[in-house]
């Protein structure tokens, strides 16, 4: 059985462009909270790591305070936007640089782009890879 869920969740991943069900477990940072994968019939797949694609936010052991307390704030608006418990949307699906998580785009329950909402709130600035940019300028 458990073979079963992992080739169903590797089609989803190769199937990234259609969106796929998760219920939101925990926030973890500003950009980043865990899900269960579900099926149609609310079956879980699987537990992963999700990043929000696009978007950076500060980070919790940030190099200032004034990181620190901006992270504290993304953590919490990122919880707002998806509470724990409330399925969403994800599409867009790739593996992440970090083993066990991928990126994502994500969609809250008014089926807002989640990344797009902190970056317009200034909560978080956009991201394309690479060396980001500091926060305690």
């Amino acid at each position: 059985m458990k073979k079963l869920y992992t080739i169903l969740f590797g089609c989803l991943l190769c199937a990234n462009v259609f969106a796929v069900p998760v219920r939101v477990v925990r926030i973890i940072d500003g950009d980043t909270f865990v899900a269960d994968v579900l099926l149609d019939n609310d079956i879980k797949i699987k537990t992963v790591s999700v990043r929000l694609r696009n978007v950076d936010t500060p980070e919790l052991h940030g190099k200032c305070e004034d990181e620190i307390k901006q992270a504290k704030y993304a953590k919490q608006r990122l919880g707002e936007l998806l509470p724990e418990n409330s399925i969403i949307e994800i599409d867009h699906i790739k593996n992440d640089k970090y083993q066990g998580r991928i990126d994502a785009n994500v969609y809250d329950f008014a089926n807002r782009d989640v990344g797009l909402v902190l970056v317009e709130e200034q909560v978080g600035r956009p991201y394309s890879g690479g060396k980001r940019k500091s926060w305690c300028d």
